[in-house]
């Protein structure tokens, strides 16, 4: 049985009228990934910092426990800006730093003890400190912080830069380093992945799957959710609820909850209303005694009333078109784009079609916000042409959100330029993406980033354009406002071009990618799972070519041995490459057909054909996968 670290009951803290954390019981058990989410707001970071003992509860009862090492990755840390990044980093380090120090001062004490009883005590010691040190790997410090630092994103040359010369975002990875070099028993991650591009998500997953401690992990990010945690903590309005598995395990029993709960509260609210007529008819009538027999009946039922479902609301955002646009809507030939001497990309060309919906992704500053301001004509390329097709109406998202007047009152701000659309029209849009009430009348400046995020949405929303230019949307966005997003996305029948780093999102929406890696822009047919697939694929073909290459180990007597090529068992039967490529080509094809065919709105309100597309895709994909690895061994077969 699982060791218990950490047990709590009661936990409360008010701030204002309603309380934050409203008596709040939790466990954790050594070895659990924990996955804490909620709409923004509900408390999740007060909870973290609670947890990491830098912030008083108004209440807890905390059982006793083993003694814990506990690091927080907090949201707005405090930092002595004159340090860098290397030495923020370091100090994560300072357990093992300590043990270095204690090493030294034990050998000095060794080399100056006299006495035999005390030099195999001090000699014991110095045995066990060194034992630890090499059983944790902490002889080569310095090599474990540049790791860290370069898996997060640093270059080198940022190491040693003081903090006050760099942005918000690169401190915020500079005490993600300190914590996760830290290895404590518990670690609390309050939003690792804001800052991070896509490749330091994927390094952070990795890394994450190694840690052998404890971790709560407060995230957004739905990808990481899924790939690293073993249960969930769902916290809204006060109340923590514990289930069992990944974020996609958790969403799928909600809804299964959510569903039950639904049917056994209108059950019994029908039941009430029923008896309440019933007595309001016939309390005064001849039925007078079977009256007074259902008040009694009600009184009982009232004492068992169930609580209304705990639903998190989703607003049912919405896009639509005025008219749609031309069959292409982008042909993008041969363009290239440069700042001074550094270069973005040169001879790029794609299609992009109606209807389609394109990711844009890659590491931070490659150029994938320049693609899409070239896109929508607000940049010019170095060289190159990007032709719109007819019948084009452009609008775009910026991922700062400055098409938006912080001055102006919410329900001015929403109305797009040039645009007569009456107030109640601008007021049910807002409500759509989850804007109501007061909050219409409020100036821009003085909402929370999400709200700001939804108020810009819906402006895209009301301009009724046939194209999208939408810039990291999800930014400030909830899982419940994301996934609201999804399905507004997928509903929409325009075309779609998103810079984005979260894959949760690519794989639900996006049908091709431009991925930016290593100087050059690769076009890819399919989401971010068919984006791995191939890159596994390629990875795949290097380490079989450097199998296939001639082995020149040296022998035990130095000299240099004779060649030898290592046997194949090969997995799949012969196959022309021709044939492999032709029927990879007809299945992606078809997944291209099941894909839009899912998009639908006719379809997607039909339960059964949905259920019959989606088995199909799957075994297309599957099938698809098969002969991606079949056609790279058929090409290794036909190098020889």
């Amino acid at each position: 049985m699982a060791r218990i670290v950490l047990e709590i009951a009661g936990l409360t803290k008010v701030f204002g009228a309603e309380p934050v954390l409203d008596a709040v019981s939790l466990r954790l058990e050594e070895g659990q990934r924990v996955g804490l989410i909620g709409p923004n707001g509900c408390g999740k970071s007060t909870l973290l910092r609670i947890l990491a003992g830098k912030l008083e509860p108004d209440r807890m009862e905390r059982a006793p426990g083993p003694r814990l090492r506990i690091a927080l990755m907090d949201q707005h840390p405090r930092l002595d800006l004159r340090q860098t990044p290397w030495e923020t980093a370091r100090a994560g380090l300072g357990h093992w730093l300590e043990l270095h120090r204690r090493a030294e001062r034990l050998a000095e004490q060794l080399a100056a003890a006299t006495s035999q009883h005390e030099q195999e005590t001090l000699g014991q010691e110095l045995d066990r400190i060194h034992h630890l040190l090499a059983q944790h790997g902490a002889y080569h410090l310095d090599h474990r912080v540049e790791e860290v630092l370069q898996g997060l994103g640093f270059a080198p040359e940022a190491f040693h830069r003081p903090l006050e010369q760099l942005s918000g975002g690169q401190r915020s990875r500079a005490v993600l380093a300190q914590v996760l070099l830290a290895q404590p028993d518990l670690m609390l991650l309050d939003e690792p992945t804001n800052h991070l591009d896509w490749n330091a998500c994927q390094w952070l997953e990795q890394f994450l799957l190694g840690f052998s401690g404890t971790l709560v992990l407060a995230s957004h990010d739905r990808y990481l959710l899924d790939r690293v945690t073993t249960h969930t903590w769902e916290l809204y309005r006060g109340s923590l609820q514990c289930f069992s598995g990944n974020f996609s395990h958790y969403w799928r029993q909600k809804e299964q909850l959510l569903e039950v709960q639904r049917r056994t509260y209108q059950k019994q609210q029908a039941e009430v209303a029923r008896t309440q007529e019933f007595i309001r008819r016939h309390h005064y009538g001849q039925k007078h005694a079977q009256a007074e027999d259902r008040r009694k009946k009600l009184e009982r039922l009232q004492q068992q009333l169930v609580e209304p479902p705990r639903e998190i609301p989703r607003p049912p955002m919405r896009f639509g078109q005025r008219r749609p646009s031309g069959q292409v809507v982008f042909r993008v030939q041969g363009i290239a784009k440069a700042f001074g001497s550094l270069e973005l990309f040169r001879d790029l060309s794609f299609t992009v079609e109606q209807g389609q919906r394109w990711g844009v992704v890659g590491p931070n500053a490659a150029g994938k916000t320049t693609l899409l301001r070239i896109l929508a004509g607000q940049l010019p390329p170095d060289a190159g042409t990007v032709t719109p097709g007819k019948h084009v109406e452009l609008a775009m998202l910026d991922q700062h959100l400055q098409l938006l007047d912080p001055e102006l009152p919410v329900l001015e701000a929403v109305r797009p330029p040039g645009r007569l659309l009456d107030e109640q029209l601008r007021r049910d849009t807002l409500g759509r993406f989850g804007i109501t009430g007061a909050q219409a009348f409020q100036p821009v400046g003085s909402l929370s980033g999400g709200q700001r995020a939804k108020v810009a949405l819906a402006r895209l929303a009301l301009t009724q354009a046939n194209v999208l230019l939408l810039d990291e949307p999800t930014n400030h966005l909830d899982l419940w406002a994301r996934d609201a997003l999804e399905r507004a996305l997928l509903d929409y029948p325009g075309t779609v071009v998103l810079v984005s780093h979260d894959r949760y999102f690519l794989n639900r929406v996006v049908d091709h990618l431009l991925v930016f890696e290593s100087g050059k822009v690769r076009v890819v047919p399919g989401n971010y799972d068919t984006y791995l697939l191939l890159a596994r694929a390629g990875n795949k073909q290097d380490t079989d070519a450097a199998e296939k290459a001639p082995a020149r180990a040296k022998s035990r007597d130095g000299k240099r041995a004779v060649p030898t090529k290592p046997k194949r068992r090969w997995k799949y039967p012969f196959r022309k490459v021709a044939d492999l490529e032709a029927e990879i080509e007809q299945q992606e094809q078809r997944q291209q057909e099941l894909q839009q065919e899912l998009c639908r709105p006719e379809v997607l309100r039909d339960g059964r054909r949905v259920r019959q597309l989606k088995a199909e895709l799957a075994q297309v994909q599957q099938r698809l996968e098969q002969l991606y690895e079949h056609w790279e061994e058929a090409l290794q077969r036909q190098g020889g």
